[in-house]
Formats: structure tokens, C-alpha cells, sequence
């Protein structure tokens, strides 16, 4: 994992407004009371705990009337708020080496698939939403029709052409133009792979800004604004439409 896509912390002035319970035995921030449709946020690097997830959290279980799960996948480890806003302390964590040594995606992949079973056990309808980390989670999930009805990624890492191969759901792909871990490369195989599975596909791709613009991007930025709500927008209405069909 590159530091180019990690060290970037902008924070949202907003305040979160749900609460903390547990999904699968994982701590887990919940936002939202719909009963019939359900939502699960799988977190980038920073943790669970990072105050946009939760923000995010709260923008879909409001305006796509889903109600949302962000679950701890890292085991209470998360980025704490003081050093994300201090660039001057960015070097106390090497966040590259952490996820690679600590997180590496058989670790928490067991935990990932109980979380989205329990849901499943508890909703009609289950999405799920992966950033950054979480990007690969949901595809992997997204293999399972059973388990998961769609999903959605932002800037998605670790992502292989074997896992795209393999999604059976509706998929969307929130691209930056700029991105070291979600390449051309592989952004051309998700594109020529994806219509061939036979399940509805939506490419976007966000001009001028990079990795991590969905979830850290800078609202005092013009561009990175404007691409974080049209992201924000696109993925509201994705699962509006997916998570309320009859």
C-alpha cells in the first residue's frame, strides 16, 4: 500500500449523530432506523471510529433511507483525530507498513463475511460500501448474490482482477483520475470485465482529484468539494434504488 494514498486527513465539520452498539460481536457505529434495508460501511485505514465515515454514515442512512453499519475491523485500532489533523505527527504511524503487517485481508475477512451474514439475518435488503480497505471487502462480498443484493466502492485498494472476475451484484466504481493503488490497469479490466457478468454496472469516474477524495477529501477545495457530493449523491442514489426494490 502506498503512503501517497495514506497520509491525507481532511476533517468534515459535522457531528456525527448516531450510536455504538455491536454487529457480529464488533463494535460498530449505527445511524439510521430503517428496519427493511441495511447498509454496512466497510472503513478505510483510519479506522471506524474517523469522524467523515461516520459523517457519511449519517448523510446515506438519511437520504437513502437505509440504516447504516461502520463495524471495527481492525480490532480497536484506529488513527487518533489529534495526530490526523497534526501533518507534523504523520510519522509517528506508519500507516502503509500497519495495514500491510497487521490488516492484511485474511485477517479480517472472517470477520467481514459474519458481519454482512448477520445483516442478511436482519434485513430484507443489504448493501455494502467499501473505501480505500474496504474496497476489496465488498467485492469479495459482491460475489455472493445470497449475501449481499449491491455494491459500492470509492477508491478502492488490494482490489485483483480475480475479485472483479468474480461480482455478481450490482456494482458501482467511484474512480479518481488520480490513483497509485486503483490503476489504469485496472480500472480498464473493471470496465471490460464487469459488463459481462450480467449485473447492472456504474463507472464514475472524478476528474482532477485522487485517492481518497470520497472519505478525506478537502472541503475548502473547489474540485475536491464538488467531487466528494457528486460521489456522496451518486452512491445515495445507487442504493436508494437497490435496497427498495419490492
Amino acid at each position: 500500500m502506498s503512503k501517497e494514498c495514506c497520509y491525507k486527513g481532511f476533517f468534515w465539520d459535522k457531528t456525527p449523530v448516531g450510536r455504538e452498539d455491536t454487529l457480529a460481536g464488533y463494535p460498530t457505529y449505527i445511524t439510521g432506523t430503517n428496519p427493511d434495508a441495511a447498509l454496512m460501511i466497510i472503513h478505510d485505514m483510519f479506522g471506524w471510529t474517523f469522524l467523515n465515515t461516520r459523517v457519511l454514515a449519517d448523510f446515506y442512512a438519511k437520504e437513502a433511507d437505509v440504516t447504516v453499519y461502520v463495524p471495527d475491523f481492525f480490532d480497536g485500532e484506529v488513527i487518533p483525530p489529534e495526530v490526523i489533523r497534526d501533518r507534523s505527527r504523520w510519522a509517528e504511524y506508519d500507516i502503509p507498513a500497519g495495514v500491510d503487517r497487521r490488516h492484511a485481508k485474511p485477517v479480517h475477512r472472517d470477520q467481514i463475511f459474519a458481519s454482512a451474514r448477520e445483516l442478511r439475518s436482519k434485513y430484507r435488503k443489504c448493501g455494502a460500501i467499501g473505501f480505500c480497505f474496504g474496497g476489496w471487502a465488498v467485492f469479495a462480498l459482491g460475489a455472493d448474490k445470497n449475501l449481499i443484493d449491491a455494491i459500492s466502492t470509492g477508491h478502492p485498494t488490494w482490489l485483483t482482477k480475480e475479485e472483479i472476475n468474480e461480482v455478481s451484484v450490482p456494482t458501482q466504481i467511484l474512480a479518481p483520475e488520480h490513483d497509485p493503488v486503483f490503476t489504469p490497469e485496472l480500472k480498464a479490466h473493471a470496465n471490460q470485465v464487469i459488463p459481462t457478468r450480467g449485473v447492472p454496472y456504474d463507472y464514475q469516474l472524478f476528474p482532477k482529484v485522487a485517492h481518497a477524495f470520497c472519505t478525506r477529501g478537502n472541503p475548502n477545495d473547489e474540485e475536491e468539494l464538488k467531487a466528494m457530493d457528486r460521489a456522496k449523491d451518486a452512491a445515495v442514489y445507487w442504493f436508494k434504488f437497490w435496497l427498495h426494490q419490492p
